[in-house]
């Protein structure tokens, strides 16, 4: 899952094994030696966490693929933090198994088998949580304690034996503590009548009922043989119940109605829906998890842009960007003396403080105080709110209130988007004013405007238009592969470029259904100000689109460690960009910072595109198994 794509896309590895599994690891590498693979291409190293840890600090590495407890994932994230390395976290997971009242229930049985008590659940998708609706939770609770009885506990090599031995003798023991604990907080716990061998580390099958939502066991992650059964009544609160929980990794859906089960497919905060089935991988179909169950896809071909980066990124570091800041100042500065010293602003002096924009209304800040904004030779252009940690929650709270946005249609987005470009260019003239009084540079503010609009236009198109795939996976069955919203995402815009920077930073995650927090231009915000008038007449929901002004910095460190932004982009220095990534392991956010990098925002390479677009999205793939 993880060399594969990395080889293919031309990288060498650096593997270092589970500290209890690295037999097999070094097999491999007798193999990949075998294969003819050059020396050096694939490296094996062995050792415990300070052997890891080694190689995530180490300054050669430039990607980094990791699958282990979330617990260390966020170690490495703050580990990570500003270096600039690629980062893709395969983590925990508490995996929901809903089972619908008119599924078979012979097959129900056998996913459970396969769900939890495959390599003796030491999964990160394995399916602990089964949720049964209430008609039929007696029945499949009976059913499971038989089959129960029916498994054998024994040495793994033998091919008769359903359920091996633990790893090692410390998870053994963390799986009793959290059985235990389980137990005392009133589940009923049942375990078949036979007895595990006395010699190894072996735990029998244990199923828990009575079992309540906010339960140990029904909240953490056991990596173990251990399942717990809840029940409910309405599929409204079987989903309510499956996203009840800080991961989001995979999911499987029993019910003899498709149309049922494709409801509830794209409801559940997964990266995998399995339907009628459990545990199906293939490297055609992407794998990776929502939330703290990590980021970044394995497999498929989300998977192999884990390993690659753009071109333009490696052309930047031998002093393009540079090249190119400098040119727009020497501009900037020949605008500055073609005016004259004694001239006026192109804009008349109004005192009006730019309010910042929450909910779909204009808001005054919380603090009372405001930024002032200057153009060149430090003449006063205007004022906006300095926003603080309070504003940050009210706008994350409208955010999530607008929820609408991600569930209509991609077509109406792509209208309402269209709207927006129509009605940023009826009033170019404004905005071009406004960007020639911020940065002294009239011919580029026209330009500016002018890509704007073409950037809207180009998001528009996109945004109904940005399909998913079908995946050829070697079963009967259809792998459908759908791009989904991640939900709420903070944006904290760069300087260069106010407006141009600010619509080509917001609307591909408006364009694909999220809501957006955004952190305009510290340095030029009146253009984002300006453009919250655009949005109250062009037909957007209040909340999609949320502004507060003010420090960068400072509001995006609160919007990193803000525990319902669920993504974070951050287009400013590389500073900021290690506080961004440092702080998202809070609730392992996803993040796309610039670690100071300056873009080309008027660069179509650069500016807009698939990049973009996958760093608004989730991949979920859902198996549909079909046939009788």
């Amino acid at each position: 899952w993880k060399i594969a794509p990395a080889l293919a896309m031309g990288n060498t590895v650096v593997l270092k094994p589970a500290e209890f599994t690295s037999l097999t690891a070094l097999l491999f590498a007798e193999v990949c030696r075998d294969a003819g693979l050059p020396p050096g291409v694939v490296n094996v190293v062995t050792g415990d966490g300070r052997t890891g840890a080694a190689i995530v600090g180490h300054p050669d590495v430039d990607k980094i693929a990791f699958t282990g407890s979330t617990e260390v994932g966020r170690i490495i994230r703050v580990a990570t933090a500003g270096t600039g390395k690629k980062l893709s976290l395969e983590l925990g997971g508490k995996s929901p198994f809903i089972v619908f009242d008119d599924a078979d229930l012979e097959s129900v049985v056998e996913g459970v088998v396969d769900a939890i008590w495959f390599n003796q659940g030491q999964v990160c998708c394995a399916g602990s949580r089964i949720l049964a609706q209430e008609g039929i939770a007696e029945k499949l609770t009976q059913r499971l304690r038989e089959r129960m009885e029916t498994l054998r506990v024994g040495n793994p090599l033998d091919k008769a034996v359903d359920i091996g031995a633990i790893v090692a003798p410390v998870q053994l023991e963390q799986i009793r503590k959290l059985v235990q604990a389980g137990a005392d907080e009133g589940a009923q716990m049942w375990q078949p009548s036979w007895s595990c061998p006395t010699e190894g580390c072996f735990y029998p099958p244990t199923l828990f009922t009575n079992v309540s939502p906010s339960s140990s066991v029904a909240q953490v992650e056991i990596f173990g043989p251990v399942v717990v059964l809840m029940t409910f009544r309405t599929p409204a609160e079987a989903v309510e119940l499956a996203n009840n929980t800080v991961y989001g990794l995979a999911s499987s859906v029993w019910s003899e109605n498709i149309n049922l089960a494709l409801d509830i497919a794209p409801r559940i905060k997964a990266g995998t829906v399995w339907i009628n089935s459990t545990n199906l991988f293939d490297a055609a179909s992407g794998f990776g998890g929502y939330r703290e169950g990590g980021f970044g896809r394995e497999g498929g071909k989300e998977g192999l842009y884990e390993y690659v980066k753009p071109r333009w990124e490696v052309a930047s570091k031998n002093g393009g960007a540079a090249a190119r800041r400098d040119d727009r100042k020497a501009k900037a500065a020949r605008a500055e003396k073609q005016r004259g010293n004694g001239a006026g602003p192109v804009l008349p002096p109004i005192d009006r403080t730019a309010k910042l924009y929450i909910g779909g209304k204009q808001a005054r800040p919380d603090s009372g105080y405001s930024l002032s904004v200057y153009g060149p030779g430090d003449r006063l252009i205007g004022d906006v709110g300095l926003g603080n940690r309070k504003d940050v929650r009210n706008a994350v709270e409208a955010a999530h209130k607008a929820k609408g946005w991600s569930k209509g249609t991609a077509h109406n987005r792509a209208q309402v988007l269209f709207y927006l470009a129509e009605n940023l260019a009826a009033r170019f003239d404004e905005f071009s004013r406004r960007i020639a009084a911020m940065t002294g540079d009239e011919a580029g503010a026209d330009r500016e405007v002018e890509a704007s609009i073409r950037r809207l236009y180009t998001y528009a198109a996109w945004a109904d238009k940005y399909d998913g795939l079908v995946h050829a996976t070697p079963m009967r069955n259809v792998t459908l592969a759908m791009n989904e919203p991640i939900g709420v995402v903070a944006v904290a815009c760069p300087d260069t470029a106010p407006l141009l920077g600010f619509i080509s930073t917001v609307m591909p995650a408006v364009a694909t259904g999220n809501a957006v927090v955004v952190i305009p231009s510290e340095r030029w915000p009146l253009a984002a100000t300006d453009f919250y008038q655009v949005l109250d007449t062009s037909d957007v929901p209040g909340g999609v689109v949320n502004i507060v002004t003010g420090k960068r910095d400072e509001l995006a460190e609160t919007l990193a460690a803000h525990d319902d932004v669920e993504a974070m982009w951050y287009f400013g220095g590389a500073e900021g960009s290690a506080m961004v990534e440092r702080l998202s392991a809070g609730n392992m956010k996803r993040t796309w910072v610039s670690y100071g990098r300056e873009r080309d925002w008027f660069d179509a390479e650069q500016g807009e595109g698939r990049e973009f677009l996958r760093q608004a999205t989730h991949v979920k793939n859902v198996w549909v198994p079909y046939g009788e």
